[in-house]
């Protein structure tokens, strides 16, 4: 068994001094910001500077994980080539989905958004992020150490990311054709990785279109219990 260091300690920051006024008025904005989030299916092929996705996936990284292990890894791609290969990959998948592999039930619930095998916004958009998990890590010397609360950890990650791409203005779709191992073997990820998901991120187009849906209510989702 692997044994680790005692992490020592350092004096806490980044949490100012604010009243309740203020506090609230920055919670009102960041939840204002995400309201306007939605997932968008299509996208401007313009550019985005590298700088602005390696400072999201910095933000992303900053996720809390269990005993801090972090299992998680980010593939950003903007090679027009590389996107070819994910996309026809993932509608292979897709195909196999909507042609069979999908239960009814399931097919029936996505029938309002019209989605298909067809998915030409993992090529029109100008980045993917491949996020990958990982249940291990294997050292220099070959062994092997396990993460815990992998998915629990990937998956707050994921929310950090797609939180800090839509405060730098950027649509994000998440794609998750199943299974996904061809993201692995087109990426050139170790064995150990297993793919969780596929952001699409870009400007959205400027005619881009979303459903015409809401969330749930709030009494549905939240309970208080006060003092």
């Amino acid at each position: 068994m692997m044994e680790w260091p005692m992490a020592t300690e350092e004096r806490l920051t980044g949490y100012p001094e604010l009243d309740e006024d203020e506090r609230l008025r920055r919670v009102q904005a960041f939840e204002a910001t995400m309201r306007s989030r939605r997932t968008v299916r299509q996208f401007d092929a313009a550019p985005v500077a590298r700088e602005v996705i390696e400072t999201a996936i910095r933000a992303a990284a900053r996720a809390p994980s269990g005993a801090n292990m972090q299992p998680w890894a980010f593939v950003a791609i903007s090679d027009p080539d590389v996107k070819r290969r994910v996309r026809e990959a993932a509608e292979a998948e897709e195909r196999e989905f909507y042609g069979g592999r999908a239960s009814a039930e399931w097919l029936e619930a996505l029938r309002p958004f019209g989605t298909d095998a067809h998915k030409p916004f993992l090529e029109t958009a100008p980045w993917l992020i491949a996020v990958f998990a990982q249940p291990h890590a294997v050292a220099d010397d070959g062994r092997k150490h396990k993460h815990y609360y992998v998915k629990e950890s990937v998956g707050l990650a994921a929310g950090f990311l797609l939180a800090a791409l839509h405060h730098a203005g950027l649509a994000t779709l998440t794609h998750t054709p199943s299974p996904m191992g061809f993201l692995r073997d087109i990426l050139g990820r170790p064995t150990e990785e297993q793919a969780f998901l596929l952001i699409v991120t870009g400007l959205p187009h400027g005619g881009a279109t979303v459903p015409r849906i809401d969330k749930k209510p709030f009494d549905q989702v939240a309970t208080f219990f006060e003092g």
